[in-house]
């Protein structure tokens, strides 16, 4: 292959225009490493390198440097007299090929490169962002500076050099994260200045540097060349989206920590988490099996969504069907269906199982998220703005428990800008964050809950049922599911994001009679045992429990909370009140409950 083809297009775009433009602004990814073409393999070094040996190529005899902090420097020179010859024939005073220099001395030595005879020359000044303080507001020094730099792009002149005799000019290069650190003035309309922007390293830039960074792996100088080939293939199918100052620092963590060549995608892992168990292998298996009996004493009468979620978390801690290196969510969810069926529950449920902690899980309740600009709520307020050193919401409790079942509740209620987001994290597994850091979610179990499907908007605008509790499962699940899509496709018309839930779209049945039965059982004894615990021997007698049920069960429109509501209002109530009355101690028998307004119990001693 040739040099041609892994040469960046910044570095491209340079030497084409170097006869045409005195200066230029090179701005976005300059901070990254960048590609570079050394004898038979590409490499990823620092921007002033592969700078530096750009201008060396195109025929500059000396590369001189400039920060803020460090002052002025030789990157490179074929001066046969060495690097203080270079800056002492530009005023300065240097120490070791060095020399110190602020604002005023910046803008002299410009002066001086630009009109310097002899070979063509170059200065990078670097991080030029931090040479001002407000770029539309400057100093009377910073102004002055760039006052300068304007006149000087234009009086400079460009001379034929070298055997081609191709004009160059004594160059400026100016380094800036955005086009907006330096003044407009001296950018929009200048005819002598090029602004290149420098772009993030895509899949062919990371292809291109695999093979030098494999190199460095333990174990890859023993591996036979299909072994490597694959681990160059996990390098760059796992790094997407990443910078090649992190596919280094990727090799440089598996050296450290002893990672092999065919665990590239380990190394990778450890690298975005910051984890180095994966914790979903070190799970209670045991625990899992078994796990189908203990969700459903929780969430009662939908076996169909328990066995589906368990799918789910079996194939997080099995790793089957992920595209190992991917990054996406080891697992995602759509829970749907009507209200009070047991949605947040199982999410609940599954956390407990898997952490033996049901609040260990993180939940948004997306109704709060229902403003345009919630979302930086989410992943934190850019710079400006309020907020921004507080971080996200989200972003922040992933950075601390990589290792976690998020859910958003209701996600219906959420501002559309805001699928934009899920649509990173089920696509990449990546946000990110205010403060520009990536936040990875290849750990997280993502977990969305939503009633939709269960209304649907008539001819005239009106709600009305789109299903009822007297239908069958199967056609309950049939019409949610096409009113879930048509609300993605039409209403929202983003299509691909219900692409991205595929078949884990799972809907929850109405609660039928005798599930709430079991319900209502499980709720009573719940309340007792409570009443125990508390020091209040409880029982309830066959004709007031009777009474109670038919009070609890009679409707189910709300499901399992309209139940616990039920036992609240005509037994939790009442049975404070009448314990909290009574001056005897010692255990006491419910044989009535009386309804009414205020509901009365009727308690005798045990």
């Amino acid at each position: 292959m040739s040099t041609h083809e892994y040469q960046p297009r910044w570095s491209r775009d340079l030497v084409r225009f170097l006869p045409l433009k005195s200066q230029f602004l090179l701005t976005g990814n300059v901070r990254d490493l960048q590609t570079r073409q050394a004898g038979f393999q590409v490499v990823a070094q620092p921007m002033g390198a592969v700078l530096s040996a750009t201008l060396a190529e195109a025929g500059y005899a000396s590369i001189i440097g400039f920060d803020p902090m460090n002052g002025f420097c030789v990157l490179q020179t074929t001066d046969p007299d060495g690097a203080d010859a270079v800056l002492s024939r530009l005023g300065l005073t240097p120490v070791d090929g060095r020399a110190p220099g602020g604002l005023d001395l910046l803008g002299m030595t410009f002066e001086r490169l630009v009109g310097q005879a002899g070979e063509p020359i170059a200065l990078v000044a670097d991080f030029a962002a931090r040479l001002t303080i407000r770029p539309d507001a400057l100093s009377a020094a910073e102004h002055h500076l760039f006052t300068r730099a304007l006149i000087l792009s234009h009086s400079a002149s460009a001379r034929p050099w070298g055997p081609s005799r191709a004009p160059r000019f004594n160059t400026v290069i100016w380094l800036a994260d955005r086009e907006g650190d330096l003044p407009d003035w001296l950018i929009v309309g200048n005819p002598r200045l090029r602004h290149i922007p420098v772009a993030a390293p895509d899949r062919a830039a990371r292809r291109a540097v695999a093979p030098s960074l494999v190199r460095g792996l333990p174990g890859a100088r023993e591996a036979t060349p299909e072994k490597v080939a694959k681990a160059e293939d996990d390098l760059v199918g796992a790094t997407e989206g990443m910078l090649l100052s992190d596919l280094s620092a990727v090799v440089q963590l598996a050296r450290t920590e002893g990672v092999a060549v065919g665990d590239v995608s380990e190394a990778v892992r450890r690298y975005k988490v910051g984890v180095t168990e994966d914790a979903w292998r070190k799970i209670e298996t045991d625990r899992i099996r078994g796990g189908a009996e203990i969700l459903s004493r929780r969430v009662m009468g939908q076996d169909h969504a328990v066995v589906h979620m368990l799918d789910i978390v079996k194939r997080a801690a099995t790793g089957i069907g992920g595209r190992r290196g991917s990054g996406r969510p080891r697992g995602i969810a759509f829970l749907a269906g009507p209200t009070g069926v047991g949605k947040t529950e199982l999410a609940k449920s599954v956390t407990e199982l898997l952490f033996g902690d049901e609040t260990a899980y993180i939940r948004f309740d997306m109704s709060e998220f229902s403003a345009e600009h919630a979302d930086q709520r989410l992943i934190g307020a850019p710079p400006g703005y309020v907020g921004y050193d507080v971080g996200g919401e989200l972003t922040n409790a992933i950075r601390e428990k990589p290792f976690s079942v998020v859910l958003f509740d209701e996600i219906e209620k959420a501002h559309p800008r805001i699928l934009d987001k899920f649509l990173q994290i089920l696509d990449d597994g990546v946000l990110t964050s205010g403060r520009g850091d990536r936040v990875y979610f290849s750990e997280a179990l993502i977990v969305f809950t939503s009633n939709l499907g269960i209304y649907s908007t008539a001819a005239d605008g009106s709600r009305i049922a789109n299903v009822l509790p007297e239908q069958p499962y199967e056609e309950v699940r049939t019409r949610v599911r096409v009113e879930i899509a048509n609300h993605f496709k039409l209403v929202l018309n983003r299509p691909e994001i219900l692409n991205r839930f595929g078949e884990n779209v799972i809907v929850f049945d109405f609660i039928r009679p005798e599930v709430a039965e079991r319900i209502f059982a499980s709720m009573v004894d719940g309340v007792l045992r409570d009443a125990t615990a508390a020091g209040h021997s409880v029982t309830l007698g066959n004709e007031a429990r009777e009474t109670l049920r038919r009070l609890c069960t009679a409707d189910l429109s709300n499901g399992g909370r309209g139940i616990r509501n039920m036992i609240e209002a005509h037994l939790i109530n009442p049975l404070a009140r009448a314990l909290f009355d009574r001056d005897a101690k010692g255990p006491v028998q419910i044989v009535a409950v009386r309804p009414g307004p205020v509901t009365e119990l009727e308690v005798i001693d045990a």
